[in-house]
């Protein structure tokens, strides 16, 4: 029989007039670790989830890598490439690729009768994956490539649409400048497209919004007098984000000489860097959710040690060691801990719950790029904050735990 597990049973929930003394603040102790617990997974989910958010924005519309034209000229037009490349069957064999297409992008001028907008077109082949796309899409379609000809649709974003008072099926005309040249120099050759809107869509991160509409590339290929050959470059899509830089080098060391493999961190690392802050904001409210919790069952176990003093005192003078009684405490403090992780766990969840399914709290969609607080509820993570709340509580409590080895028989007898 386990002695020190027996008595700390009888001291949990034995009934007395010394437990009320107690009672009180060991409960706000198991309510702090509580609400700790909550916060803490709150902030892992939330912050998690925004991440993944903003990430899969920035991913569904240029995929993890992209391969093009090394240039050093910054722009949003990519020079042209051969679209028969000899290492795309070395890449599509990797088995942590997931998809590779083809794209073009021109920028052109929207006109209307109200306004002018400037505009990216991102031209797509039949290859293009349009899941994300369509689970952004607010209203029409997608459009369909065919073989036979070129397609006059255009899938513009909500922004685009409210701003030059467009909608379904109304034609849009767009103005474009193509450099022309020949032999001995070039000119800028000012060209004209007209455009059908199929569908309209809304991601909330305004840089895509303001900009981006998706169009057939054979369009911008015969914009830029590019033969059936050429595109703006390679987009590829991986199973796992974890691995991108992994995967990025390796692309990059196999697609040759006058080509570049760029990360979508690469080519977006403002936003990245902005997100990897979020890591650094999320430890911080851990940190200080765990030494609250650390404080509050510390205060809690000397209260529990000083009203036992009478008690201690007799188990010393029964031969029981001061280590003894220490275990008697910590299996105390260990219930008292479990039981506010359990509530904790139950408030986290819940509240997590309830927003990832109903979306309860909204956000300003201008300023944060979504228009309710994301959440990603990950077990593994949960499991983590409540081992390291664990573990540290019980690390914080050691120290006080030995204010036994001071109290000696004698005296906890004589004064109780």
């Amino acid at each position: 029989m386990n002695t020190e597990r027996f008595i700390a049973k009888r001291i949990i929930f034995g009934s007395g007039s010394s437990s009320q003394l107690s009672r009180p603040i060991v409960r706000i102790s198991v309510l702090g670790i509580a609400l700790g617990l909550a916060v803490m997974i709150l902030t892992i989910a939330i912050v998690t989830g925004f991440q993944n958010e903003i990430r899969n924005k920035l991913i569904g519309f240029g995929s993890h890598i992209q391969i093009t034209n090394y240039d050093n000229n910054v722009s949003d037009e990519p020079q042209p490439i051969s679209m028969q490349q000899s290492f795309l069957d070395k890449i599509k064999s990797n088995p942590e690729v997931n998809h590779i297409q083809i794209y073009a992008a021109k920028s052109g001028i929207i006109k209307t009768k109200i306004d002018n907008e400037g505009v990216l077109l991102k031209g797509i082949g039949r290859d293009f994956d349009w899941k994300f796309i369509n689970e952004n899409l607010k209203s029409g379609k997608t459009f369909s490539l065919s073989d036979t000809g070129l397609s006059r649709s255009i899938v513009i974003s909500k922004y685009l649409a409210a701003k030059l008072e467009l909608k379904l099926d109304d034609k849009m005309v767009i103005y474009f400048l193509t450099k022309k040249s020949d032999s001995t120099s070039f000119s800028y050759e000012q060209r004209v497209k007209t455009f059908f809107i199929s569908g309209i869509y809304e991601t909330g991160f305004e840089d895509i919004d303001k900009r981006v509409v998706l169009v057939d590339i054979r369009q911008i290929q015969k914009l830029n007098y590019w033969n059936e050959d050429q595109i703006g470059g390679f987009e590829i899509a991986i199973k796992d984000y974890k691995k991108i830089d992994k995967i990025g080098v390796e692309v990059n060391e196999v697609v040759g000489q006058g080509l570049i493999a760029q990360t979508v961190k690469e080519i977006n690392p403002a936003v990245f860097s902005w997100l990897d802050l979020q890591d650094i904001n999320a430890i911080i409210v851990i940190t200080l959710m765990i030494l609250v919790a650390g404080i509050n069952m510390i205060s809690a176990l000397l209260v529990l040690i000083l009203e036992r003093t009478n008690m201690i005192g007799i188990l010393k003078a029964l031969g029981a060691k001061n280590g003894s009684i220490q275990k008697v405490f910590l299996y105390n403090a260990v219930y008292l801990i479990g039981k506010g992780l359990l509530w904790g766990n139950a408030m986290g969840i819940a509240i997590a719950l309830i927003q990832q399914h109903f979306g309860l709290f909204k956000l300003d969609q201008a300023t944060y790029y979504v228009s309710v607080i994301p959440i990603n509820i990950n077990l593994f993570h949960i499991l983590l904050l409540n081992l390291g709340t664990l573990l540290c509580c019980l690390i914080m409590l050691i120290i006080p735990s030995f204010i036994v080895s001071k109290i000696t028989p004698i005296k906890a007898i004589r004064f109780s």
